[in-house]
């Protein structure tokens, strides 16, 4: 899972002994100059923020420096897929803004990557990072089609697990852990069929209403928080 190494010397230090570091972040407002040397000098990604951007992305509370760690920010499916982990494809979904808050989602729950099966014009990719409070900064964002998504997983042995209505068992009675593709459609049409077709397992929200579905975000965030306490758990070497 994706982590963060908080405060301006932990990073320096964290640098300077090799640990592996996906990219840093830093308070535009104070002096990081020799942080950011470092990080030019080992060519790690720098991002800066405000204060409050800090505060908030912060584990501990207020910081000058973040840096993430055990998330690779690559470019290309082939790369997503190979290095695993939890990954998640938004099936079919069209709607910018409820693609950014799902992209914020899987990044606050640690996710390695989120692959879409959409098209978007270069302004709906603005208001998509603009919804996720431009959490595509900190995680692979990427573009392709179903079949290659699904092949792709495939050649990579990544585990496919569907939420929709057609499932017999509950998140928590599905294992989540290990190298797998979470997936969640669009609340008209669901997961398509290619992709329900492909998968390796089905899992259903309960529900108990009139209304036939939840929206989007309840089931991301439902999946997401399952599927980050099951994996810590296994991190943790807890049932």
């Amino acid at each position: 899972m994706a982590g963060q190494i908080t405060g301006l010397e932990a990073v320096m230090k964290a640098l300077e002994k090799g640990v592996e570091i996906d990219r840093v972040l830093v308070d535009r407002d104070h002096d990081t100059s020799a942080l950011r040397d470092l990080c030019l000098r080992l060519a790690v990604p720098l991002e800066e923020g405000s204060t409050n951007d800090l505060w908030r992305m912060s584990a501990d509370g207020s910081q000058i420096a973040l840096a993430l760690t055990g998330r690779k920010q690559y470019e290309h499916l082939e790369e997503v897929m190979a290095h695993g982990g939890c990954l998640w494809l938004f099936d079919g979904v069209e709607y910018s803004t409820n693609l950014g808050f799902a992209i914020r989602t899987a990044e606050v729950s640690g996710a390695n990557g989120v692959i879409l099966n959409v098209s978007k014009t270069h302004e709906e990719r603005r208001t998509i990072r603009r919804a996720s409070m431009r959490a595509d900064r900190f995680i692979p964002v990427i573009y392709s089609t179903t079949q290659e998504i699904i092949d792709c997983a495939r050649r990579h042995n990544v585990r496919i697990v569907v939420a929709e209505d057609v499932g017999h068992q509950g998140p928590w009675d599905e294992d989540m852990t290990g190298d797998v593709l979470l997936v969640v459609g669009a609340e008209r049409n669901g997961v398509s069929q290619d992709v329900l077709d492909a998968s390796d397992a089905v899992v259903k929200l309960p529900m108990d209403g009139f209304v036939p579905s939840y929206n989007l975000q309840v089931a991301v965030s439902v999946l997401a928080v399952e599927a980050l306490r099951q994996r810590g758990n296994k991190q943790n070497g807890n049932k």
